[in-house]
């Protein structure tokens, strides 16, 4: 009887370490490495309001770590990079200015697009000038701002102009696009060519006047690690989080389109 209930138990014990064995919860070795530190993200002008959520979801998500941004035109965050400014993240405004950085071999795997975005015409609240299109903007006296050409809304601007068949000297030209719509806030110009998401960010002071040839000069913006990254890992987990379904929820309330 003794050698019965011996066996038995030992039948039990084994039974229980191979359920214990084919188990699907891992051990602690087997866990991810907890993302923390520092993630330096160079990023477009354009995506400041909403990167800003996005690192604050970001920072909520992963207790012990911290986004900064550098924001700036695509082009200059571009040459920053080039030149060995420290960063773990590129998010550009135009594939053009993600292919200067690839070129170089100073990212870490392909790109990957997360938006798209396209331009309006922003006027002062209420549209003092009434201006309907992008003809109107060549009106004898009325001043417009626009980007650089090197810049990513510069050059759909200028892509936007041509389908237009609209030639357009602007008094100003800006290296970013929130320098653009500064100059309409501030009543330096009657008009800038921004992007959509920007003038809905500065909806209590300036209108967004839609115009047919946007459509046909849609910016994609893709993201991407850098190869030289201090944060890698860090990286990785912010470049995943910013092609989530939360995150793409935060770029289209804030005007962005679906990749």
């Amino acid at each position: 009887m003794k050698v019965t209930r011996v066996l038995a138990a030992a039948a039990t014990a084994g039974v229980l370490l191979l359920a214990g064995c084919n188990s699907k919860t891992p051990d602690a070795a087997s866990l991810p490495g907890k993302v923390t530190g520092n993630v330096t993200v160079f990023a477009a002008a354009s995506l400041t309001e909403a990167f800003k959520q996005i690192g604050l979801d970001f920072e909520q998500a992963n207790p012990g770590s911290k986004v900064t941004f550098n924001f700036a035109g695509s082009s200059a965050l571009a040459t920053q990079i080039n030149q060995g400014a420290p960063a773990d993240i590129f998010a550009s405004a135009a594939p053009a200015n993600m292919k200067t950085v690839t070129d170089a071999g100073n990212t870490d795997g392909t790109p990957v697009t997360f938006a798209k975005n396209q331009l309006v015409i922003a006027v002062p609240k209420g549209n003092p000038k009434k201006i309907t299109g992008l003809a109107d903007l060549t009106k004898p006296g009325l001043k417009v701002a626009q980007c650089a050409e090197q810049v990513p809304c510069g050059a759909a601007a200028k892509k936007a102009l041509a389908a237009a068949k609209v030639s357009l000297t602007p008094v100003t030209l800006e290296q970013d696009v929130k320098q653009a719509l500064s100059k309409v806030k501030l009543g330096e110009v009657d008009a800038a060519l921004v992007y959509r998401t920007d003038a809905k960010a500065a909806a209590a002071d300036v209108d967004g006047i839609e115009f047919p040839e946007s459509a046909g000069a849609v910016n994609e913006y893709p993201i991407v690690v850098l190869k030289k990254a201090p944060n890698k890992t860090a990286a990785q987990a912010f470049l995943a989080y910013v092609t989530s379904d939360k995150a793409l929820l935060v770029l289209t309330t804030a005007g962005f389109q679906k990749p």
